[in-house]
């Protein structure tokens, strides 16, 4: 779905008023906020990070890690906050952001 520049464009409508739904702090990508981002993608398919870091590598290398990771798409970068999206198999409608 993210192949084109109007998917992407719709992916950011949407994630527009979406609150973060995990944040990154200076512990960085431990098991559980890496479960907690897995479970989030799985549920929302679209979802909001917070990545707390010093500077723009940093936080570049830690996008990039949550990629690679999750299988994930980086629809959006502004600041501190990474949008990102995973389509799950089963998308449930009552949780799902694209759904809804």
């Amino acid at each position: 779905m993210t192949s084109s520049n109007a998917d992407k464009k719709h992916l950011r409508r949407l994630g527009h008023n979406l609150k973060p739904v995990v944040t990154v702090a200076s512990n960085g990508l431990s098991e559980n906020v890496n479960n907690e981002i897995a479970r989030a993608l799985t549920d929302h398919e679209l979802i909001k990070i917070k990545l707390v870091a010093d500077d723009r590598d940093a936080k570049k290398a830690l996008t990039e890690t949550i990629l690679t990771t999750h299988d994930a798409t980086l629809v959006q970068s502004v600041g501190h906050m990474v949008l990102v999206y995973r389509k799950s198999k089963t998308p449930d409608p009552r949780l799902s952001n694209l759904l809804r």
